[in-house]
């Protein structure tokens, strides 16, 4: 268990608990900033946690739900009003209803997680600062305090876990939910280079073009919510091989951390899909978290079966062959 100290402060409403590891600092930093791995641990054991969006950056925001054992759901959601990267973030931390916004029938709360290197590896001590004294109370009675700890409980296994989130990992996609996935791949490169060669279209004329003997006939890119991009491609060898393109638009955006956009191939009937895009910093480069919603099931499973996966496989490899590998921009 590395929890070293935990201090109830009625007068101050603060509850401070201090957790200490054997790993660097980098290490526990990344295990809160992925959400692959923050998932992990967050949530009590009979109550694991999935994280449908962590923007972790000033003015970000990351809602997850828990799930208990009979398969009820409690909702809550964290707005990173400070960030130090790779060594503090503070939150404003609350419920959400079913449908994902903010509960306000339910306590809310500031939360500080300061990473402080020690002598044996790095320490993390958490500050939660309630608004009142019977708020305090309440959180408390609701079991707090031993959720934390049993949800602390399970990070070690999670920090000894260096292969599963590997920069060397290939792309890899998690299912959220029946119509929800998480594709995800390190690429080494930081958070500004990564996006500028999805945005630049010099830049991503290099690597995004598909299977070897594709290439880009239109390559239109969006900067602004409003912009449609078109991303026409076709075969290179001559053959009769008709080419095809992705049409979209773009709704939100906010260099170089996040961007949503719709998605959908020309000429296909059917609605787009929803995609949020993620870039953070960790150890060996940026992850990229790109969270897909389709309408249905149906939707999910067949454009998955088309190996969607390998195909941002072969083209995330080849960013880093190219693109990052002369460090552009």
């Amino acid at each position: 268990m590395p929890i070293t100290s935990v201090a109830k402060d009625p007068e101050a409403l603060t509850l401070v608990v201090v957790a200490d590891f054997t790993v660097p600092l980098r290490r526990l930093w990344d295990a809160y900033a992925d959400p692959r791995q923050l998932e992990k641990f967050w949530g009590p054991p009979t109550w694991p946690a999935t994280f449908v969006r962590h923007d972790l950056a000033h003015g970000g925001l990351s809602e997850y739900y828990m799930t208990g054992p009979d398969g009820d759901r409690s909702g809550g959601y964290w707005e990173f009003v400070a960030v130090e990267e790779g060594r503090s973030f503070e939150v404003l931390d609350g419920f959400t209803r079913d449908n994902g916004e903010p509960n306000t029938d339910m306590p809310s709360m500031r939360m500080v997680f300061e990473f402080t290197e020690t002598d044996g590896g790095s320490r993390l001590t958490t500050t939660t600062h309630f608004n009142s004294l019977p708020e305090l109370e309440q959180l408390l009675e609701m079991g707090m305090e031993e959720g934390m700890t049993s949800a602390m409980g399970q990070i070690d296994d999670v920090l000894a876990d260096l292969r599963s989130f590997a920069a060397d990992r290939a792309t890899s996609a998690q299912l959220l939910s029946d119509t929800t996935v998480r594709i995800s791949r390190v690429v080494r490169g930081t958070p500004e280079q990564v996006w500028a060669a999805h945005h630049d279209p010099e830049l991503l004329r290099q690597w995004c073009y598909g299977p070897d003997g594709w290439e880009f006939t239109e390559c239109v890119t969006s900067t602004k919510p409003g912009d449609r991009h078109r991303y026409a491609y076709a075969p290179t060898d001559g053959t009769e091989d008709q080419g095809f393109a992705l049409v979209g638009e773009l709704l939100e955006t906010d260099p170089p951390h996040r961007e949503v956009f719709l998605e959908t191939m020309e000429g296909v009937d059917g609605p787009p899909t929803r995609n949020e895009q993620t870039l953070t910093p960790v150890d060996g480069g940026t992850l990229i978290s790109l969270v897909v919603t389709y309408d249905s099931r149906e939707q999910r499973d067949a454009i998955l079966g088309t190996g969607m996966t390998d195909g941002m496989e072969v083209s995330y490899a080849r960013l880093e062959e190219t693109v990052l590998a002369e460090g552009r921009p």
